[in-house]
């Protein structure tokens, strides 16, 4: 069978660390389910410290690989990093201008993360003049927006202005990057030509984001590539930096690079949860341990690794009921099913990170005296202690009551329990690493040896 994928050209410079140039958008258009092609324009001695020397590949031979990749490929689309030079500009200018079907994105790179310059100044009018006329989207950050508009950015409605006047300069739609303001946020916005659109994400404390707007840029290109109009393309490459970022890698010992494997990593350790969850229950469902079901019933959470929302931590959506002596679950695994039992194991995360799965069971004196005969450690908090702003909050009892817990706890402990309060059951909660673990617990909790 003749397999194919969309391809997708990235004409830029290589960097030696890897974390961005050719290196990064490579990476990039692999996990996006293209195919990479490259016209290389510099050679940079680079690492995560700086830049320690750049060799400018010969005009000549940045021709003969445009021609090598067009004579022979049919490319879906094209995106820019480092161009060093106004002869380079130009060449790149003359190479997609025959080429008008092509969706290009230009990454206007200037300056490296270390502070390293990568653009001529006398390169930068070719830039404004040759190539963002043939640009679907132009990224620039927002020192390099500066340059690009000639004016300080202090304010939205600077970024406003420099995103129209960027437009007036013949790019079809302006993307101007927000990673170098500061908040809890970072936001994108997005200039289409009629209206502004922005896109969010959280902001981490991280030094390790060498290589982002390579990335970026590559990820939309991919996207356009594969179909995708120009605002799906940047939202969902927005959501594949908030991922590359938050697990961004510390190599290096300066500006280490994001992790482009990291969304491919994320949906393969969903599809593990899933499974591992599954086959807990299944493994629950197969003894006699229907008494262990409490009247709200039970629940069994697993969360991705770092999990930080309840959509990352799956659960049994109806939750698990009793049933001929035997448990029951209601539905399959899914992700965001339950937000109290996750609400637990979140919380516990924040404690230790490998504690990744939280069980409720039913509240018994003789189920927690079993506990303890076996070795386990059993801590409680009190309802009647919950401050009154907490009540107020739904849902917020149990990560207020688990906190009270392992705050002044040496260890996570295998139970937390708590006896209840008016209108509330008495509950066990038990904990460990994975559901088969915390499901064990729980069976030999129900003198139960399991199989």
């Amino acid at each position: 069978m003749n397999y194919t994928r969309p391809i997708v050209l990235t004409i830029a410079g290589s960097d030696s660390g890897g974390g961005a140039g050719i290196q990064a958008d490579l990476k990039t258009i692999t996990v996006h389910g293209c195919f990479g092609v490259s016209v290389l324009t510099a050679l940079t001695a680079q690492n995560t410290v700086g830049v320690q020397g750049i060799f400018p590949v010969p005009i000549d031979f940045i021709r003969k690989q445009a021609d090598s990749i067009f004579d022979d490929f049919t490319v879906a689309a094209a995106k820019t990093g480092m161009l060093h030079s106004e002869e380079v500009i130009r060449l790149v200018a003359e190479t997609l201008s025959a080429h008008p079907g092509i969706s290009y994105v230009c990454d206007p790179v200037m300056v490296a993360k270390s502070g390293d310059k990568l653009l001529m100044d006398d390169a930068i009018h070719a830039l404004k003049s040759e190539l963002l006329p043939l640009a679907t989207v132009v990224t620039p950050n927002i020192p390099e927006a500066e340059v690009l508009w000639g004016n300080p950015i202090k304010s939205k409605k600077d970024k406003e202005a420099a995103c129209r006047a960027i437009h007036g300069m013949g790019a079809r739609a302006v993307l101007l990057k927000g990673g170098h303001e500061t908040g809890t946020m970072s936001t994108d916005l997005l200039f289409d030509g009629e209206r502004f659109h922005q896109f969010s994400s959280p902001r981490y404390e991280t030094q390790n984001t060498h290589g982002t707007g390579c990335t970026t840029s590559a990820a939309i290109a991919s996207n356009l590539a594969r179909g995708m109009d120009v605002i799906t393309a940047i939202a969902e490459a927005k959501k594949f930096m908030d991922t590359a970022i938050r697990f961004s890698l510390n190599l290096g010992n300066g500006h280490g690079p994001t992790d482009h494997f990291a969304a491919t990593e994320r949906e393969k350790e969903r599809y593990q949860v899933l499974h591992g969850l599954q086959k807990a229950v299944e493994y629950f469902s197969s003894h006699p341990a229907g008494h262990l079901i409490p009247e709200v019933q039970t629940n069994i959470a697993y969360a991705l690794p770092f999990a930080a929302t309840h959509g990352e931590v799956a659960a049994i959506p109806g939750r698990i009921v009793s049933l001929n002596g035997h448990p029951h679950a209601s539905g399959c695994p899914a992700f965001g099913a339950s937000r109290h039992v996750a609400n637990i194991v979140l919380t516990v995360m924040r404690f230790s990170p490998a504690h990744r799965s939280v069980m409720n069971i039913r509240y018994d004196k003789a189920l927690l005296a079993k506990a303890e005969s076996l070795g386990l450690v059993i801590r409680s908090f009190n309802r009647k202690d919950e401050p009154a702003d907490v009540k107020e909050q739904e849902g917020s009892t149990l990560e207020w009551g688990t906190r009270e817990v392992l705050s002044g706890a040496e260890m996570i402990p295998d139970i937390i329990f708590d006896t209840g309060d008016v209108g509330k059951e008495p509950m066990i909660r038990v904990i460990g690493a994975d559901p088969m673990e915390v499901v064990i617990k729980a069976l030999r909790m129900g003198g139960i040896q399991p199989n």
